[in-house]
C-alpha cells in the first residue's frame, strides 16, 4: 500500500522563501527523525523554501535519502499586494475556490499544483513518500479529498503537522498523525 506522509514545515522565523527555522523549529525537525524511526521511507520531496528543506534535512541525512525539491509544493500566494485583512480574504477563498486576488492564485490553481505532485508520487515506484510543504496548500490538498477540511481546519494546523494519505477501497483517505 502506498503511503504519502504530508508534512507541514516546522516553526519558522517568517513567511519569505528564505526564512529559516527557529531554534524550536530545528528541535522539532530532530523530533521528526524519532517520529519516523520505525516507518519506512523511500523518497522525500520538499518545497524548495528553506524552512521546508530544513524541516526534513535531519531525517534525510539519517536515512541517506536525497531531498528532491519541487516548486509545486511552495506556499500558495494569496496576493502580491499587502492585504491588511488577509485572514478574511483567505477565508473567502475556501468558500469560492476560484476567487483570486491581485498577483495571487486561486485555491483551485494552488490545489492543482499539489495534486500533480501527489499523483506523480502515487504513480512512482516508491511506496513510502514524504512530501514537505506549507499550511495553506496542504489544507487545500486535504480539502480535495474531504470538502469538510476547510478554513477552520487550516487554522488548527500546527508546525509541524503530519498527515498520512493512503488509498483504501479505491478512495483516497487521510489521517492526522501529529498536531
Amino acid at each position: 500500500m502506498k503511503r504519502i506522509y504530508l508534512i507541514r514545515h516546522c516553526e519558522a522565523e517568517g513567511q519569505p522563501a528564505a526564512s529559516p527555522l527557529t531554534e524550536k523549529g530545528f528541535q522539532q525537525a530532530t523530533e521528526l527523525v524519532e517520529f519516523f524511526r520505525d516507518r519506512k521511507i523511500d523518497r522525500i520531496i520538499a518545497s524548495p523554501y528553506l524552512r521546508a528543506v530544513q524541516t526534513i534535512q535531519p531525517l534525510a541525512e539519517k536515512r541517506g535519502i536525497e531531498i528532491e525539491t519541487d516548486t509545486k509544493l511552495t506556499e500558495r500566494v494569496l496576493s502580491t499586494s499587502n492585504l491588511p485583512d488577509w485572514l478574511e480574504k483567505l477565508e473567502a477563498t475556501y468558500g469560492n475556490m476560484d476567487l483570486k486576488y491581485e498577483g495571487g492564485e486561486s485555491s483551485s490553481e494552488a490545489r492543482e499544483r499539489i495534486i500533480e505532485v501527489v499523483e506523480g508520487a502515487l504513480n512512482s515506484e516508491a511506496e513510502n513518500i514524504v512530501l514537505v510543504t506549507h499550511g495553506n496548500i496542504l489544507s487545500l490538498l486535504l480539502n480535495y479529498y474531504d470538502t469538510n477540511f476547510g478554513f477552520q481546519e487550516w487554522k488548527q494546523l500546527s508546525n509541524p503537522d503530519i498527515f498520512l494519505l493512503y488509498k483504501e477501497n479505491n478512495k483516497m483517505n487521510f489521517q492526522r498523525l501529529w498536531g
